[in-house]
């Protein structure tokens, strides 16, 4: 068992600062959302404080989350309207709601997060089971670079002051696809870890996911904008439907 199999660890690290600058923007996921809401109800799996959430529903589009991290879930009831936003705290894998949605999504590259084969696959099985029939479930990842991993495992400096230093190390396991990141800072109270990990998946693969699950493939772009999905693509939104 590892603590990077608890979902609510990146939360409990990651909450009081996700908000913060540096964090993709969220309006071109929301307008690329509502357009597929069809009216609603919608899900966020990973909904995290609400930055896709919250302007969805400011459109009118009834919203619903999953967030394994009650800390998040704190910081999502502090933003007006984060009160009117039903969420179930649990593990997105699981899916935790009945639905039936028009719309699920998982975006920011949280599929990743799972670091486990058969939960990804179940996270999949969970999500379709709670669609409507028609109803879509999008996904927003990388494209894996393999040329980049020998680079990534070189010490990362990413910050030095006169009172501090931190550094970033990666380790690749390519058989099993993933990788634990720690970020480490010494300053004057110490040396703090930070540490991450994901289990990362080509289009191909996450397509295979969806077809055991009985989703096919509808749509797939180079990013939010509707941008053609090409060979050298550095993300993708891929948009799966239940028949």
């Amino acid at each position: 068992m590892s603590i990077f199999d608890d979902p609510g660890l990146f939360g409990r690290l990651c909450a009081d600062d996700y908000d913060g600058p540096g964090n993709p923007e969220p309006a071109p996921a929301v307008d690329f959302l509502a357009d597929l809401a069809d009216g609603g109800p919608v899900l966020e799996l990973a909904i995290g404080t609400g930055r896709v959430a919250l302007p969805l529903a400011g459109r009118g589009i009834p919203v619903e989350g999953v967030e394994a991290s009650p800390e998040m879930v704190a910081k999502l009831r502090a933003k007006p309207g984060g009160d009117g936003i039903p969420v179930a705290i649990g593990d997105m894998a699981d899916v935790p709601v009945t639905g039936p949605y028009r719309l699920a999504y998982l975006v920011f590259n949280t599929l990743f997060n799972l670091v486990r084969a058969e939960r990804q696959a179940d996270c999949f099985r969970n999500v379709a089971r709670t669609l409507a029939p028609g109803g879509a479930f999008v996904i927003e990842t990388f494209v894996p670079d393999p040329a980049g991993f020998d680079r990534d495992e070189q010490v990362q400096m990413r910050e030095v002051t006169e009172d501090s230093a931190t550094i970033r190390l990666h380790q690749y396991d390519r058989a099993a696809q993933t990788f634990v990141r720690q970020t480490i800072r010494f300053d004057s109270t110490g040396v703090h870890l930070h540490p991450f990990a994901m289990r990362y998946l080509w289009p191909q693969q996450i397509d295979e996911l969806a077809a055991q699950a009985g989703l096919r493939l509808a749509e797939r772009y180079a990013d939010w904008h509707r941008t053609p999905f090409a060979p050298d693509s550095r993300s993708h939104i891929s948009v799966y439907r239940k028949p």
